[in-house]
């Protein structure tokens, strides 16, 4: 089945589930999952390591990173699912330059339970200490986010009604 869209981004703050969500779409879908993260800088993991929030600034070349492998993945008539905060309307546009037809699933959840998440996760350099600051340089996704998901629902419902609204059916279930 043929679908408009060939990339989602999953967004959110840290803890959202964006992982989680983005790896079981992929599987569903059969499409290319994509790490966000692995796109940092070295410079901007220290920072994170170290407590220390990201700037504009620091997140430009990480978006950039993203955006091309994003034109990489078209090019390649490859669909992918990517996962990248996308904290600000800025960023989204910026990804959305690169794909016209991208849909956007931002993953919400109440901040106590994010830091519950982020607590308990292991071996990653985001840690509690800047889920404050991902939460104030979130800007409340208007139109251009196409589904809001509850970051507290299991992650099959979350597959669902991703798949529900990008009319992919029972495609891979």
């Amino acid at each position: 089945m043929a679908l408009s869209v060939e990339i989602v981004v999953v967004m959110g703050v840290a803890g959202a589930g964006k992982t989680t969500l983005g790896q079981a779409l992929a599987n569903r879908l059969g499409w290319l999952f994509v790490e966000g993260d692995h796109f940092h800088p070295a410079k901007n993991i220290e920072r994170m390591k170290a407590g220390i929030p990201l700037t504009d600034q620091d997140r430009y070349p990480w978006l950039q990173a993203i955006c091309q492998e994003i034109k990489r993945l078209q090019a390649l008539k490859q669909s992918a699912i990517i996962t990248c905060s996308a904290l600000k309307h800025t960023y989204r546009e910026m990804l959305r330059a690169e794909a016209p037809a991208i849909a956007f699933v931002y993953l919400h959840g109440e901040p106590a339970l994010l830091q519950q998440r982020l607590a308990q996760r292991q071996g990653h350099f985001v840690g509690t200490d800047l889920l404050a600051s991902q939460w104030a340089d979130l800007e409340s996704p208007p139109p251009e986010v196409a589904l809001r998901l509850d970051a507290a629902a299991p992650v099959e419902t979350w597959v669902l009604r991703v798949c529900e609204h990008l009319g992919c059916g029972d495609l891979g279930g």
